[in-house]
């Protein structure tokens, strides 16, 4: 494109048109797409076909200006833009400047604009920005950028962490301080710089260095003292998190500024022991860590070498067609994220904000993350049969009675594969073989009927890979019929208990849960409105031919509730032994209703036996009260099911246990959300393959599995509440309204 500029005034909607700059203040940066992604990944080894540019600028009108002007002889282009206004507190202030003899005078820094450069989740694994709900930005695992992994253990605690000011929450997510890394390696402890990162950087400009603390494991002081190094300067001595935290388990950061001279491109961090080796307290931590460059007179450019192909390898040369300058002129304390690719399309989707808690601005939406692979494959798989079958605006086809009844040999009672209020689902065949569920309505119930069109309602709108997707429909001769994807092994609780089908490893089985949480996660924050499912269990978790998980049936599915309101009043619903304790007695329903029930599939994940099972003994026919007892007495490892014969990581089932335990927790405020869930669900995971991959090096020791070797601090959870239920399990409540839909897509 030619110069071109974007000018988003706030409130208002986006307008894309020439305008001048010469009225506003400036932030300029220049970068050479194809050249910088060929870069990173070199010095990465990774193979990224994308660059996302973060700048955070202050300013105090309500006009942002962006303009892009290509370079003499190549084009400019962008892929999406979002523009998210910040709190103040974030680079508003000043900040102690590193000097070679201590701290000089402190630095301002809300006149100045600043470009991310480095965002790290130390010692923990990579947190989207769908988990960042303030800034929405996305936080790297730090291995790459270590001098030696091997000088630092992990840690890993999902207490109740607590920021130490209302402020410190603007900073960075929750789940930054959950994980750590520390010098416990004694073999690297007499070193003087035990932990170390190195950046490359931009010679010649200041940087921000942000450093993320929160204490997980010394409940007193004098415990962990160190100092902390920027660029071989001593920022900090005798520093103590216990003790500028007050406390343990509290969250902050620390904020420093050093200068890089004209021949320095690397930016070093470490932190060392602040005694000798030998004696107690020599050990250092760190959870985060951010890294910024400040604007100098308005400028982020780092120099012409660059564009022009000479710095900092040959890749740019090859590429420096595509170079090209931003401009930025605003007026508001803004985040502004660009984000290059290998095409030229401009994609703005406003984001609906629910409250001042999550940002305005504008995100932009991933087909991918919308609609899974296998779901769109099956869609262009799907033949056209014959001319009565039409594409539908929403719902997918619009099939014929005629195909419908062909079929299902013409509702074949030995095609069904599942029943409830609503009706009964058929295996059906299209085409040359093409496997579905067909739901087929019946039209003699008013409850069924009112929960078939609340899943068409909320089907249409929604596409997503953990979610079961909705091909097409039928409505002819007063038939109401639903055609789904196929889902060819059938539920999560087939291959747990109740059928021959093969059991499923504990790999495997985290796996399915980290789907049925994606699913969810997608329900509760990805869709227009959260959407609660409200009947979370086993059966209502379907796996395709490669094991992928989808949620399934969503006729007790309700809104969220609104801006004003912290829950939705409505009849109890769902299945007795998932049911939500909170929800069955104060009939209000909210997102941790979801989360209940969701801890409770884990167990029976876990333990492979039914939710209630009436032919037990008293203290075991609830399987969440049976197994919470277990887990508050850290032996779950006893009531494991035994084909999984002892083949997982206990610090993989301990955390997963932990896992459970939090969504367990009588009231709602204190379980984790869904998101929070699948965070930690994927740690676990990664905790089990590293454990896989000691065993096959033969080299598993505790230093080398990713926890510390400590025991995790969860608060007390009330025992669940309400009696005991004589119904056999999956059998729903039918208090107030109804009964649960009972479906079952094999």
């Amino acid at each position: 494109m030619r110069n071109t500029n974007f000018c988003i005034k706030l409130p208002g909607s986006t307008t894309l048109h020439p305008t001048t700059i010469s009225l506003y203040r400036q932030l300029v940066s220049n970068f050479n797409v194809s050249g910088e992604i060929s870069w990173r990944n070199l010095i990465n080894n990774s193979s990224s076909t994308s660059l996302v540019k973060e700048y955070f600028l202050n300013v105090n009108s309500y006009e942002l200006l962006i303009e892009f002007l290509p370079s003499s002889g190549s084009f400019a282009f962008v892929n999406a833009i979002e523009v998210i206004p910040v709190p103040d507190a974030i680079f508003l202030g000043f900040v102690r400047k590193v000097g070679n003899s201590g701290f000089v005078a402190p630095l301002g820094v809300g006149g100045h604009g600043l470009e991310t450069m480095y965002r790290l989740n130390v010692g923990g694994p990579v947190i989207s920005p769908s988990f960042d709900q303030l800034l929405w930005t996305k936080w790297e695992t730090d291995e790459r950028y270590m001098f030696s992994v091997n000088a630092a253990s992990t840690m890993t605690n999902i207490s109740n962490i607590s920021y130490v000011s209302p402020n410190d929450s603007f900073f960075a997510p929750l789940l930054v301080y959950e994980t750590a890394r520390t010098m416990i390696n004694n073999e690297v402890a007499e070193k003087r710089f035990n932990l170390s990162w190195r950046f490359e950087v931009d010679p010649n400009f200041e940087y921000l260095v942000r450093l993320h603390f929160c204490e997980l494991y010394y409940d007193k002081p004098n415990q962990r003292d160190f100092r902390i190094y920027i660029n071989n300067k001593t920022a900090a001595d005798d520093y103590d998190v216990f003790v500028k935290a007050g406390g343990m388990n509290k969250a902050y950061h620390e904020d420093y500024v050093d200068a890089m001279s004209m021949q320095i491109d690397t930016l070093w961090v470490q932190l060392g022991p602040d005694t000798l080796a030998s004696t107690p307290g020599t050990d250092a931590l760190l959870n985060g860590l951010e890294i910024f460059k400040l604007s100098h007179n308005a400028n982020l450019a780092h120099g012409p070498d660059k564009i022009n192909g000479d710095e900092p390898g040959a890749a740019y040369k090859r590429h420096k067609s595509k170079s090209f300058l931003a401009a930025f002129s605003a007026g508001f304390a803004a985040l502004i994220t660009i984000s290059l690719a290998s095409a030229a399309l401009f994609f703005f989707k406003r984001r609906n904000v629910a409250n001042q808690e999550k940002p305005l601005g504008w995100h932009p939406l991933s087909l991918h993350e919308m609609m899974g692979s296998t779901a769109k494959a099956r869609l262009a798989k799907l033949p056209l049969i014959s001319t009565s079958s039409t594409p539908c605006n929403r719902i997918g086809r619009r099939f014929s009675l005629g195909e419908i009844r062909a079929a299902t040999a013409n509702f074949d009672q030995s095609l069904v594969i599942g029943s409830g209020g609503f009706g009964k689902v058929y295996k059906g065949e299209i085409g040359n073989g093409f496997l579905v569920a067909i739901k087929r309505a019946n039209p003699f119930s008013k409850q069924g009927l009112t929960e078939f069109e609340t899943e068409v309602d909320l089907l249409s709108k929604l596409r997503h890979r953990h979610l079961v997707s909705m091909i097409g429909y039928c409505e002819e001769e007063n038939e109401m019929i639903l055609v789904y994807e196929y889902m060819a092994n059938g539920t999560l609780r087939s291959h747990l208990y109740g059928s021959d089908l093969p059991s499923l490893s504990w790999k495997q089985r985290v796996e399915v849960c980290i789907g049925a949480a994606r699913g969810l996660h997608y329900l509760h924050t990805g869709a227009e409105t959260c959407i609660i499912h409200r009947d979370v269990k086993t059966t209502n978790i379907l796996l395709d031919e490669n094991l992928v998980a989808k949620i399934a049936d969503f006729g007790l599915s309700k809104p969220g509730p609104t801006l004003d309101h912290t829950h939705v009043s409505t009849a109890v619903k769902g299945s007795f032994g998932y049911l939500d304790p909170e929800y069955y007695r104060k009939q209000q329903l909210t997102h941790k209703s979801d989360v209940y029930s969701f801890g409770v599939v884990l167990f029976e994940v876990i333990c492979s036996r039914p939710v209630i099972n009436p032919t037990l003994p008293k203290d075991q026919i609830n399987l969440a009260e049976w197994a919470l007892r277990w887990q508050r007495q850290r032996s779950l490892q006893s009531i494991v099911d035994p084909r999984l014969d002892g083949d997982y990581s206990l610090e993989s089932l301990r955390k997963f246990g932990e896992i459970a335990e939090k969504c367990l927790s009588d009231e709602g405020r204190n379980r984790p959300t869904i998101g929070e869930v699948l965070w930690h669900l994927e740690y676990v995971l990664q905790l089990h393959e590293d454990y896989i991959q000691c065993q096959v090096d033969n080299s598993c020791t505790k230093s080398s599995l990713p926890f510390a070797d400590f025991s995790f601090i969860l608060p007390d959870t009330n025992k669940v509440q309400g009696e005991t239920s004589s119904n056999a399990e999956g059998e729903t409540i039918s208090s107030l309204q109804g009964r649960s839909v009972q479906s079952l897509f094999y």
